[in-house]
């Protein structure tokens, strides 16, 4: 099915037209038609098969046959995601999407300026996107109202329940207008139990789709295992690293302390890379995973954070540093590569620990890893361990008090000034008169 099969407005059109996209997935040729009629839906499928632009071209041309009721700054569509991440590649998808169709977007999320995002929530948009807890916050202080709403979206509404969002959800879910007078989608990795009794709960009467394929991986990632070591594994990752010659890698670990190790002995050893996990300030994390994107930066450190709803083009590479210990995530991690058709490798470390977790990840996927025995050349045993030190005169060099070629005598490059020379009095001499008497003991 095409795009151009779907009677969409002419505004949405462009939008598809200016993403290049032309003919839909399978998600989106199932659950578009049903959608844009106007029914509730319950849409399951794997990462990177274009959920998101299936909701928002239903919301957006949901919003272009209606008039807009009410006041004007309360907003008329909310998506709801579990991370920042995730809300910030949604609104950029819509900003694409939605460009030709005069709708107002915003997202909401901690971790960045609380006023400026306060203040434009309240000046109104027609679609808020956010995650829950900013929202409430938001919501209890009135800065908008739901009571408008004419069509809600719960994107990876599993991960909700895994986060621990749930209450929140439902403090939201429960100040929306009536279920009949608005329109419902959500959209899952797994649409399991918990996830179907929020369903009936809150939409009406969706009707569930699931696109599940017999391969629960992506067709073209290329998995790789190979078992080693705990301390054998960067060695072989700095093998690997050199071997294959990777473009573009994310690696994936499980703890912040792991990461943080990771860094240090890459950079010691001529890799540049940086490190994104949960309490990384929400500027700092965007600013790394952009230049990520504009491939400036090779190689990515992350904890699983990153592992969902993010879409960045071209990775070359996934690395297990540690395999993960719920089988979902594995899926989700490895699906950062062979987005959209492309190829992509997928390495996984097997070492004492994460080998536990091997047989539930070969149940989920329906499939077992290649495993693949690394030669004694491929591991790199004189990397350096840390960052070498500046000796002395080095020290002088690169620190405060270099001077530049071009700079003027005296004139420092580095902040420090060079020292004034303090004028002394000169000592005035003592004469036998100017002695003092001196108390004896007695005294």
């Amino acid at each position: 099915m095409k795009f151009s099969d779907l009677n969409l407005p002419e505004q949405v059109m462009k939008g598809i037209e200016d993403a290049g996209f032309v003919d839909c997935t399978q998600i989106q040729a199932e659950t578009l038609p049903i959608a844009l009629s106007g029914k509730d839906v319950a849409g399951q499928a794997q990462t990177g098969t274009g959920k998101t632009a299936a909701f928002l071209v239903t919301l957006f041309t949901r919003l272009l046959s209606q008039e807009k009721k009410g006041e004007q700054r309360h907003p008329r569509a909310l998506v709801l995601a579990p991370t920042r991440e995730l809300v910030v590649q949604i609104e950029q998808d819509a900003q694409v999407l939605g460009k030709h169709c005069g709708l107002s977007i915003q997202a909401i999320y901690g971790g960045v300026d609380y006023m400026l995002q306060r203040n434009a929530l309240r000046e109104g948009a027609d679609v808020v996107i956010g995650t829950p807890g900013r929202l409430i916050d938001y919501l209890k202080q009135k800065v908008y109202s739901l009571s408008q709403i004419e069509a809600l979206v719960i994107d990876e509404a599993d991960r909700m329940f895994d986060m621990g969002f749930i209450a929140d959800l439902r403090f939201i879910l429960r100040r929306l207008p009536p279920f009949d007078r608005r329109q419902n989608l959500m959209f899952s990795a797994t649409l399991n139990q918990r996830v179907m009794e929020l369903a009936y709960e809150f939409m009406n009467m969706p009707q569930k789709v699931q696109v599940t394929p017999e391969q629960m991986t992506a067709e073209k990632v290329q998995q790789v295992l190979y078992h080693v070591g705990r301390k054998e594994k960067f060695p072989l990752l700095l093998g690997l690293l050199r071997r294959e010659g990777m473009d573009r890698t994310m690696i994936f670990i499980n703890t912040k302390r792991e990461a943080e190790f990771l860094y240090e002995r890459l950079t010691a050893n001529d890799l540049p890379c940086r490190m994104i996990s949960g309490d990384v300030d929400q500027k700092k994390r965007l600013r790394i995973l952009e230049q990520f994107k504009d491939g400036k930066l090779p190689i990515l450190i992350a904890t699983d954070v990153a592992s969902r709803g993010l879409h960045i083009e071209g990775v070359s590479h996934v690395i297990n540093y540690d395999l993960p210990q719920d089988a979902e995530d594995y899926v989700h991690r490895i699906g950062r590569t062979a987005r959209a058709g492309a190829e992509g490798k997928a390495i996984s470390f097997a070492d004492e620990d994460g080998a536990f977790h091997l047989e539930a990840i070969h149940e989920y996927i329906k499939e077992k890893i290649t495993v693949e025995w690394a030669e004694d050349d491929l591991f790199v045993h004189d990397y350096r361990r840390s960052k070498p030190k500046l000796k002395h005169h080095e020290a002088k060099i690169h620190g405060k008090n270099h001077q530049h070629p071009h700079a003027r005598p005296g004139e420092a490059t580095g902040a420090a000034e060079p020292a004034k020379k303090i004028r002394r009095r000169p000592r005035k001499k003592k004469t036998a008169g100017d002695a003092q008497p001196v108390e004896s003991a007695s005294n």
